[in-house]
């Protein structure tokens, strides 16, 4: 996502937000799932330092991190350093860090309102040094520190005068829609008090925090102006150490405050610049509000370092490629061009086509291409600009880190066609590349690219060129990789993509198949691959053999599909074709498969299609997907053999049904190939005819109905046929329809199927029939109208 530069929207939003506490709180001193790894094969962490990182082109606002959410807690780790140092020999470090940060342990949440321990403490030291009389705190701490000594009074002291100005400069760990005010501190004696102790000490180290701490306390008060007043009185003699830029941009955010514009964002890219902890506040702070404004910022700079620190956080929100000419032009060295070639080489990678499918609309399927059509597509969407930039910053060799771009210039001539100039400059970038894990893994993988891109058809030889990579890709990395960093799953996906394009052109539909299928998630439509039987049996021929060369090894390891998968699939589709035998025969073949039991009885016939509550009913006996198979075959011999005709057909109607749609057994067919889904149209068109066809549970239950001896027994066969009638009469009528959200309301829920007229007619005096209209409530609207 590019932000725009100058949105009215932003810059009213930002501006009615500065007076709410979260923002001129991070705007003044900095006190305290995006995630592009999928679509990308150019990790920037490889090449810009870490304080770039929420910089990086993202979909979010920040990348990695959403929103800025360190406001208390930026600088601990830099201040329990320096104050470690400080007392060294006087105190541990558990004890600085208590002091400072606070216990260790979470605060239960009904303590969320009481002050912290270390608090507290500071507070009985600071009234047992005034005092001179010891009590409980010093007591303690005198077992732990010497409380005589200089230097621990001094720490104790200043946290005692810091944690005032905390009351109003800490912040909550929430958010608002509605601006909140913000807080200030209006102890003018205190204010006051501050800045007479940094006026009286004399150590360096404890004369810098007084200084900042007067710069603090001022910029929280109701006079910020004072706190400009004093900066720029004392500035000069202060070392420009991280607290001088933090004090910088309270002056900076004093100053957008005042809507002096342009002075304030001359200040943030001082900051920006000079202080990398501060680069996420700063680019967030940092708002021109028109051009007029941004070139006064400009005529502010007083050296080129300064002019390219302002157009550095100009290229986050507008235009990469400007601001890096601009930089180049004023500082070839500066590092801030490291994180802007990063972005602009995200966004042109961020055009490709990887999917190899031309999109034709809606409910139109997706046209697939072929790695011509694909590299044309591709090519044309490249911008020459920004080729041109990059190609004429690395031929002269001359900025910070050169192999940053001879790299990104490689990858950026594989993405155009010029495959014999990225391999001249990955060469090039090679030589004085860092010996770090994520740059070797970054130059392996853009030559992968390269050399994969570059082949038009597959062969023997151009095939050797790329087997170790891509064994390296599917099989290694994702098993000995730790970090979180390095960008190579988009890579998976291309390559795979690429491949059965190749495999399709080739005329091979199993390898095009096996690297061009994608896992799916839960819900899904299945694999259409194997609707054709021709197809699948090649493919389970190709899987049972054992003399597959590197590249077929290679495709079998990552398919999504085995063999048992494969025959699972056959059996579902031998039942719903009532071909028993031959499904018993596939399901044995299935590992574990054959013995996953139904969650509820597959052979009992209710009134009420109610999955849940067959689910939950007491059950004598679970069948497993084997046992159900069998006793299906079981029933269909003795059926042959005319024995107890009408049980045995009623029981083999209802086996047959509850594995449909409709029934209680649908974990039957809700396999990775068929596909899964509440709905039928969760499922491809093929599946979706297969679970909702109720044809062979009918043929079975009319069975039943002419064996049966009772009116009751034929009054339940009628309804259960009616059942089935209801079915069709809705498969009929919706099969056309691509999704449910496109059924037109006709107002229409059921009509008097044929089932529903014989049993009011000729079954009205069975119990049964009363059961019906008790638990039916279609049927009992038949009846009674």
């Amino acid at each position: 996502m590019k932000r725009i530069f100058l949105s009215k929207l932003f810059l009213v939003s930002s501006a009615a937000l500065l007076f709410a506490y979260g923002i001129i709180y991070a705007c003044g001193g900095g006190d305290d799932w995006d995630y592009f790894g999928y679509n990308s094969n150019f990790t920037p962490e490889t090449f810009a330092d870490k304080s770039y990182a929420p910089l990086f082109l993202s979909g979010d606002f920040f990348y990695g991190i959403g929103s800025d959410t360190e406001h208390n807690s930026r600088f601990n780790d830099n201040i329990k350093l320096d104050w470690e140092n400080f007392l060294k020999g006087k105190a541990d470090a558990a004890t600085v860090r208590y002091f400072l940060i606070g216990p260790d342990e979470e605060r239960a949440y009904e303590d969320r309102n009481k002050p912290l321990k270390n608090k507290v403490e500071i507070e009985q030291l600071h009234v047992f040094y005034k005092t001179k009389k010891e009590n409980k705190t010093s007591l303690k701490w005198g077992k732990v520190v010497s409380l005589k000594e200089v230097k621990i009074k001094s720490f104790i002291e200043f946290l005692y005068l810091a944690q005032k100005i905390e009351t109003v400069s800490i912040g909550e760990d929430y958010w608002s829609y509605d601006p909140v005010v913000a807080k200030t501190f209006n102890d003018k004696k205190m204010i006051q008090s501050i800045e007479n102790v940094y006026n009286m000490t004399s150590d360096p180290f404890l004369k810098n925090r007084y200084w900042f701490l007067t710069v603090k306390a001022r910029f929280y008060s109701n006079d910020k102006q004072k706190a400009i007043q004093f900066f720029n009185k004392t500035e000069a003699s202060v070392p420009k150490n991280t607290l001088y830029y933090r004090a910088l941009s309270y002056v900076a955010g004093i100053n957008y405050q005042q809507k002096k514009y342009a002075v304030s964002n001359y200040l943030y890219a001082q900051v920006f610049d000079k202080c990398p902890e501060l680069r996420v506040v700063t680019a967030y702070c940092f708002h021109p509000q028109n051009v007029a404004d941004w070139n006064k910022s400009l005529a502010m700079a007083k050296n080129n370092k300064e002019k390219a620190a302002l157009w550095a956080i100009h290229g986050y929100y507008k235009d990469e490629k400007q601001a890096i000419e601009k930089i180049y032009a004023l500082d070839s060295k500066s590092e801030h061009l490291n994180y802007l070639l990063t972005r602009l080489i995200n966004i042109e990678e961020g055009k490709i086509n990887y999917s190899f499918q031309q999109n034709m609309g809606d409910n139109v399927p997706a046209k697939l291409q072929t790695v011509a059509e694909n590299r044309v597509e591709n090519y044309a969407k490249m911008d020459q600009t920004a080729f041109d930039l990059t190609a004429k910053i690395a031929a002269a060799g001359n900025t910070e880190k050169p192999y940053l771009w001879d790299i990104a210039l490689g990858y950026l001539q594989t993405l155009k066609g010029d495959f014999a100039g990225a391999d001249k400059n990955f060469d090039k970038a090679a030589k004085t590349l860092p010996k770090t894990e994520l740059a070797g893994y970054q130059l392996r993988l853009l030559r992968f690219v390269n050399a994969l891109s570059k082949i038009d058809k597959l062969t023997d030889q151009n095939e050797r060129t790329i087997l170790a990579d891509l064994n390296w890709l599917y099989q290694e990395l994702p098993k000995t990789y730790k970090g979180q960093e390095f960008r190579y799953e988009n890579a998976v996906l291309w390559s795979k993509n690429y491949l059965a394009a190749l495999y399709k052109a080739k005329a091979n539909p199993v390898m095009a198949e096996v690297f061009g299928t994608s896992s799916y998630g839960y819900w899904n439509s299945g694999n259409a691959f194997y609707d054709n039987e021709k197809e699948l049996l090649e493919m389970k021929a190709f899987l049972s053999k054992s003399n597959k060369t590197e590249i077929e090894k290679i495709g079998a390891g990552i398919y999504g599909f085995k063999l048992k998968d494969i025959n699972n699939f056959q059996a579902v589709q031998a039942t719903f074709k009532n071909k028993i035998p031959e499904a018993i025969a596939f399901i044995q073949q299935t590992d574990s498969v054959q013995y996953r039991t139904f969650s509820g009885n597959p052979f009992n016939g209710n009134i009420k299609d109610c999955h849940d509550c067959d689910h939950v009913a007491y059950q004598k006996k679970k069948y497993s997907q084997l046992e159900f198979l069998n006793t299906i075959k079981t029933m269909q011999d003795k059926l042959a053999q005319k024995e107890d005709v009408y049980t045995n057909s009623l029981l083999l109607g209802n086996a047959f049904y509850n594995i449909t749609h409709f029934g209680n057994g649908r974990s039957f067919y809700e396999i990775n190939i068929v596909g899964y889904g509440s709905s039928p149209y969760s499922f491809r068109s093929a599946m979706k005819g297969m679970i909702t066809d109720c044809t062979v549970s009918k043929m079975y239950y009319q069975k039943a109905f002419e064996a049966a001896t009772t009116k009751e027994q034929k009054a339940k066969c009628v309804y259960l046929i009616s059942k089935c009638e209801r079915n069709e009469y809705y498969n009929n009528k919706y099969n056309k329809v691509n999704s449910w959200w496109e059924v037109e309301d006709d107002k229409i829920n059921f009509i008097a199927w044929n089932g529903f007229k014989t049993l009011k007619k000729e079954y009205s005096d069975t119990k049964y029939y009363q059961d019906v209209i008790a638990e039916c409530g279609y049927f009992n609207t038949y009846v009674n109208q």
